[in-house]
């Protein structure tokens, strides 16, 4: 201890001062003291509870009243005076016991609570009836066979839970929605509201009485009108530099604001120019500038932009942003045209039209070639100034198609039209577009002379070649055609329009002629036959009017491509759609080539029955029922239906033959199954 240290440092001293023989008797008594000091000190006994553990409810400084407070966590919680003491805050007792106590054994059976009123029919008693028990591995065995059980059927419904689940909470939205929901279709309603209804909504007015008026009317303070706070605005902003020697000078008289004091003058210009400079920055750093391509898609943005418009202040920053985005990509990629498209679209989206043609015309110097930023140019200007603009357009792109025919219809009068498609012509004669565009706006002499000319720059253009041979006499036009099988041997419509020339010239044997000899050609030139293309085409024939043609692809092409087991099905499905397609002519002639192929299938013959009775005439239903019986003697329906059609024509005679001739029939039929 440091008193210990104490007397051997005073015992060194006494021994290194005192040498003589009084010293030696005054160096005795001192070691006497010290002696009797050391004794004392290491007779000294230690605390009884010096490292022992703290008792139960020991509170620190209870014996000399330092408590200051208790709280609830130093007496626990409330309980009543029946229960069982906390074995935290139980009372210990120090007295030293004097024998030993012995403890009576305790009945754990009396413990368990086994009277009437802790029992149910359905769970038994409350308790467990073997908690007392030991628990055993056959126990957790058991245990865990019946969680698994359990988990199974809990999966095993949990699918049913879940629905019923969201039935219920759909259910419940619908009995309380919202107060949202409920006002959203009001609140949709506000858009039709105009002008003179909102105007004509009375103010609300004050209801208060005169004495609580009154008790206001010293609190009141009037806010700065807008007026006089951008006055304030543009005031600041037009001054570049603060004065060091007087600061900011406030627009209101006889005040001065002080501070920034500074030994030179601060330019406000150079903070807006850095401020603008750290946005660049961190735009440029989300775009990947590496092969000109940025994480935006402009035509993608440009379109949501037109389906939307700023209704909010939410809706103007996000604007804002979008802005500085697009500046950001024509900045970093000024060769690239969506970008300056989709800058462009934005500035028109939000109003600001002027200004989105100011940004097209930098995008067109700064894309010359691009073809669709020059439309969009011609767009955004007005029709006076977008004939300048597309003027500059074909001048720049001299081959582009799209801003010929711009051009051209920006035109007002016919004959600037044609002058501007013959200009478009001599710069891109290869355009099928261009041909088109310049045939329409001629008479027919001279609109046959320009598609001579057209075919000889386009000879692949099927549609110049067809519109030739419909101007042109019949030995011309198949002049024509011949020519554009030469030059086109893949394609089915020349052929098409060369079976529609014979039959409008009633050369009824060229036309089954000529269509077989196509379907061969394409196929020996190495053209698949698509049967759904070419009964398209015989539906197109019907209703053009060229029966003829209609019946002979349809007999050409109706079993290519289709199995023999399914061929029967398959034609009555084409039937059906031809029908379905307002195509009575090609519906007959599938009916008749399936009959030809099937001719005792009795389904066919009621389905062509029932076809000619609802899109037919009554002469067509007849015959069609006479070659019926005579194929399908058996067929009682098709007898009767011959004479029902009889009898509701009138004919009440013709229809007893048809009874009487088909009982003959039975009868024949009847004793010749009786001689074999």
């Amino acid at each position: 201890t440091p008193f210990s240290y104490l007397c051997i440092n005073i015992l060194l001293i006494i021994q290194t001062t005192l040498t003589t023989t009084q010293q030696q008797q005054q160096r005795i008594y001192y070691y006497s003291l010290c002696y009797f000091l050391v004794q004392m000190i290491l007779s000294k006994k230690q605390k009884s509870f010096i490292g022992q553990p703290v008792p139960p409810g020991y509170q620190a400084g209870v014996g000399r009243a330092a408590t200051g407070f208790t709280t609830r966590s130093d007496i626990g919680p409330a309980r009543d005076a029946n229960d069982v003491p906390d074995e935290r805050h139980k009372h210990v007792s120090y007295k030293k016991p004097t024998e030993p106590e012995i403890m009576p054994e305790v009945d754990e059976e009396l413990d368990e609570d086994l009277n009437d009123t802790n029992y149910d029919e359905f769970t038994g008693y409350g308790g467990s009836l073997f908690s007392s028990g030991p628990y055993e591995k056959d126990d957790e065995e058991a245990d865990e066979v019946y969680i698994g059980i359990d988990r199974r059927m809990d999966g095993r419904r949990k699918e049913r839970r879940e629905q019923r689940f969201k039935e219920e909470v759909l259910r419940y939205r619908e009995e309380r929605p919202k107060i949202q929901q409920q006002f959203a279709g009001l609140k949709r309603d506000l858009a039709q509201v105009s002008k003179d209804e909102w105007a004509s909504i009375p103010e609300v007015g004050d209801v208060r009485n005169k004495k609580q008026r009154g008790a206001s009317r010293s609190e009141k303070f009037t806010p700065v009108p807008d007026v006089i706070l951008r006055g304030v605005t543009k005031t600041a902003l037009s001054s570049p530099s603060i004065d060091p020697r007087t600061g900011l000078t406030t627009p209101f008289p006889g005040s001065m604001t002080p501070g920034f004091n500074t030994s030179s003058k601060m330019d406000l210009n150079l903070f807006g120019e850095e401020k603008k400079k750290f946005i660049t920055v961190k735009l440029d750093q989300m775009s990947d500038s590496v092969s000109g391509q940025t994480v935006v898609d402009p035509k993608s943005f440009c379109t949501d932009l037109n389906s939307t418009a700023p209704q909010s202040f939410t809706d103007i920053g996000d604007l804002k942003k979008a802005r500085l985005l697009l500046e950001s990509i024509t900045k970093t990629n000024p060769k690239h045209g969506p970008g300056w498209i989709a800058r462009a679209g934005l500035e028109e989206v939000t109003g600001h039209i002027q200004m989105a043609r100011q940004i097209i015309a930098k995008g067109c110097e700064a894309v010359p070639n691009g073809e669709e930023v020059w439309l969009e140019a011609t767009r955004l200007q007005t029709p006076e100034n977008a004939k300048t603009v597309v003027a500059r357009a074909v001048r720049q792109i001299p081959q582009s198609v799209k801003l010929w025919i711009k051009a051209a219809d920006l035109e007002d009068e016919s004959m600037y039209k044609k002058r501007v498609l013959r200009n478009a012509l001599e710069n891109v004669p290869t355009s099928v577009a261009l041909w088109k565009e310049a045939v329409k706006l001629e008479e027919p002499d001279d609109a046959r002379i320009l598609l001579s000319r057209a075919v000889e720059c386009c000879p692949t253009s099927v549609d110049l070649w067809v519109a030739l041979a419909k101007l042109e006499t019949y030995e011309n036009a198949r002049k024509v055609l011949n020519n554009a099988r030469e030059k086109i041997p893949t394609d089915r419509q020349i052929w098409l329009t060369a079976a529609k020339l014979e039959e409008a010239h009633e050369n009824a044997d060229m036309v089954k002629t000529i269509v077989d000899r196509a379907i061969s050609s394409l196929q020996s030139n190495g053209v698949e036959i698509h049967r759904d293309q070419w009964l398209k085409d015989a539906h197109d024939c019907d209703r053009s009017g060229s029966k003829l043609t209609c019946q002979a692809v349809v007999h050409g092409v109706l079993g290519i491509g289709v199995e023999m087991e399914s061929r029967k099905s398959q034609w009555l499905d084409d039937a059906e759609t031809a029908v379905q397609a307002e195509a009575f002519t090609c519906a007959r002639a599938i009916y008749t080539y399936a009959l030809s192929v099937f001719p005792s299938k009795k389904s066919i013959w009621l389905r062509a029955a029932y076809f000619e009775k609802e899109h037919g005439t009554r002469s067509s239903l007849e015959r069609l029922l006479q070659d019926a019986v005579l194929h399908c003697p058996k067929a009682e329906v098709l007898w009767l239906m011959g004479a029902k059609s009889r009898w509701l024509a009138g004919d009440v005679p013709g229809a007893r033959t048809i009874l009487s001739e088909s009982f003959k029939v039975r009868i024949f039929i009847f004793l010749k199954g009786l001689s074999f």
